[in-house]
């Protein structure tokens, strides 16, 4: 079984900027995108298959067909045919809402499927982007609707300048905000559950302010307090090196100079390559070939045990 590319779900949004299409080659004129969703289960946004013999099928259809040939005997049983994980490239030419996910206990009680689990990497972004993480200043509930009433919430956020290579781990609870200038790959657990806390008095097309979640943010919000919400570690070359292992998704970047051989013989759980830099060949032990490149996203099948890269690439690998 081959990897599986899809056709990008692009986003044209109200803070969207022109990064997008440019970097993943892409012949569109289409303004303002400001996502494009790569690999996505969500329904009503369902990734199509690009290319072989698949190609038209939903993501949804191919689980369907394959079961845990593609997304292993585990996930299969935990999940079914709904794909656990979204991954978006964003980029954001304006300030996005301050926001907050529901944990999966708290979005059952409010009449949701599941909550939020998120993370980001940033690409090549503007030089004074910039983004909010986390609470570092101790406030109660009680305050936190006192700040949003009077404009005072982002006060209470950490905020950290934005380099290529820094990554943030979002679990759910955990107040956020992406800022002008960011260019980030999002892996999320497929949930599109978000509660918008506050949006800079900012008005939409016809002139309205976008709908505020204050109550049910105030249920999920995590409140407690870290002295650093940026993920530590220590780039290294022609190694993996891990970024985040959660319970929804485990990743690991890769910046290769020299040939590499993946060994994922152990590995019950398909595989998510993102390329964020650059360009490899491919071949698996089935003796399919294949290339990655800055701005592709494959899907790896979990019947794959190998895979063969020769190339200097950067990318992401991103299991459950």
């Amino acid at each position: 079984m081959k990897p599986f590319k899809f056709e990008p779900l692009l986003k044209s949004t109200l803070w969207g900027g022109n990064k997008i299409i440019p970097f993943k080659h892409l012949d569109t004129q289409q303004e303002n995108v400001g996502e494009s969703w790569e690999i996505s289960g969500v329904p009503g946004n369902q990734s199509i298959v690009a290319e072989g013999p698949y190609k038209g099928k939903t993501l949804k259809t191919i689980i369907s067909e394959l079961k845990d040939s593609l997304v292993g005997v585990a996930n299969y049983k935990r999940f079914g045919e709904e794909f656990p994980l979204l991954i978006k490239f964003i980029d954001a030419y304006q300030q996005l809402s301050i926001q907050v996910h529901p944990n999966d206990e708290i979005a059952h009680k409010l009449g949701k499927e599941r909550g939020k689990t998120e993370m980001w990497y940033a690409m090549n972004s503007d030089k004074d982007a910039n983004l909010m993480c986390g609470l570092k200043t101790q406030i109660t509930p009680d305050q936190y609707k006192d700040m949003v009433a009077d404009d005072t919430i982002t006060d209470a956020l950490a905020s950290y300048s934005v380099k290529e290579g820094d990554c943030f781990f979002i679990p759910a609870g955990r107040i956020h905000s992406i800022g002008k200038g960011c260019f980030l790959v999002e892996i999320q657990q497929t949930s599109d559950v978000t509660y918008r806390i506050y949006d800079f008095k900012r008005k939409d097309k016809e002139g309205n302010y976008r709908q505020l979640h204050t109550k049910e943010a105030a249920l999920s919000i995590d409140y407690h307090v870290r002295d650093n919400y940026r993920q530590q570690y220590v780039p290294q070359k022609n190694q993996g090196v891990s970024l985040v292992k959660c319970p929804y998704f485990n990743t690991t970047v890769y910046d290769l100079t020299e040939p590499m051989t993946l060994d994922y013989s152990e590995l019950d759980s398909f595989i998510i390559l993102i390329g964020v830099k650059g360009k490899a060949k491919m071949s698996d032990n089935e003796g399919n070939e294949f290339e990655l490149q800055t701005g592709e996203t494959l899907l790896i099948p979990a019947t794959t045990k190998q895979i063969h890269i020769t190339g200097d690439i950067k990318f992401l690998e991103s299991y459950v």
